[in-house]
């Protein structure tokens, strides 16, 4: 049988969610614009459109929640969902506290329902390329990571709730920075050391549009990652270096320019290095990558990752950088 899915928050993301489901397997479309709900549920036989959360977590015709909404609303929706035993796809942050995220995680495992965190770029195509050499021994003892991830923002960015604190948890900093704190976390592990400031240097608003990150692990390795709303050219850029060989990961496709891993292996006599180049221009599947990982994870009862515990280790650092501003 086909798990039935509730898809709360019926924007963008919503769509693409709907766009990579089963026919049919919507069953109810929820956001507090009504018509983007009806919007959904006309494309979904027999799902019906509500602007109540709380009707479309208590459904006994639903099995899984996909959330997609502003960030102050993801952790309670969730909540909500996972004790009413419904398994959970809510998007990163997946909440704006560690705080939120513990009570969460505690009502989830009470429930016995899963929560997987949507940091999709996990499943990008040079991600998992990067993950398979890396996995594979090549880089040899890890070193550094260093990330860049920025956008140029919009007319009105200002006024967006992103710019809303109460609403967003933040800027910039846990917008786009999370991703890159996600990512360095899968090459270098727990960060033990969290330094850095995020500030606002453009943008007429109270929450950050820049933010400046060194996080080193137990043994001193270090990812130093910059995340910006003034980059003005869509910018992603991941390099991941161990001593024997570097990875370089740009580009995320679309306005980002096409997606690429560039591999440097160094040769025993040092000097340039042997490169190889994988490009990826047809984009990326990684939402239903994603998607099909998290139905394995209720097939098989298994944990899923990324899930609270790695979107809490993002949060975490969020939460220290924040408070040293």
């Amino acid at each position: 049988m086909n798990l039935r899915v509730a898809i709360i928050g019926c924007g963008l993301i919503g769509q693409k969610r709907l766009n990579l489901l089963p026919p049919g397997s919507v069953t109810v479309a929820c956001d507090t614009q009504f018509d983007r709900a009806k919007k959904i549920a006309a494309q979904s036989p027999g799902c019906i459109a509500t602007e109540s959360f709380e009707q479309a977590v208590s459904s006994p015709n639903v099995d899984v929640v996909m959330i997609a909404t502003i960030n102050s609303a993801l952790a309670p929706i969730a909540l909500a969902a996972v004790k009413n035993g419904k398994h959970v796809l809510v998007e990163k942050p997946a909440g704006i506290s560690v705080g939120e995220l513990e009570e969460l995680q505690a009502a989830a495992k009470k429930s016995g329902a899963l929560v997987r965190v949507g940091y999709n770029h996990r499943y990008h195509p040079a991600c998992l390329k990067a993950l398979e050499i890396f996995r594979g021994g090549a880089l040899g003892p890890m070193m550094f990571v260093r990330g860049r991830y920025g956008q140029g923002g919009r007319i009105g960015y200002e006024k967006e709730w992103r710019a809303d604190a109460k609403l967003s948890g933040g800027g910039e900093l846990i917008d786009q920075g999370v991703h890159l704190i996600d990512l360095a976390g899968i090459f270098l592990g727990e960060f033990t050391t969290v330094e850095g400031h995020a500030t606002t240097y453009f943008w007429k608003m109270p929450v950050d549009d820049n933010a400046f990150l060194s996080l080193r692990n137990a043994e001193g390795k270090t990812a130093w990652l910059h995340v910006s709303c003034s980059e003005w050219k869509n910018l992603f850029s991941l390099e991941i270096y161990g001593r024997d060989a570097k990875l370089h990961w740009e580009g995320l496709g679309g306005s980002y320019g096409i997606e690429r891993l560039t591999y440097y292996k160094m040769l025993p006599q040092m000097g340039p290095p042997e490169t190889t180049i994988y490009e990826f221009p047809r984009g990326d599947e990684s939402w239903k990558i994603e998607m099909a990982e998290f139905f394995e994870d209720i097939k098989l009862k298994r944990t899923p990752v990324p899930g609270l515990k790695e979107a809490k280790a993002a949060l975490a650092v969020v939460e220290k950088i924040y408070a040293q501003k």
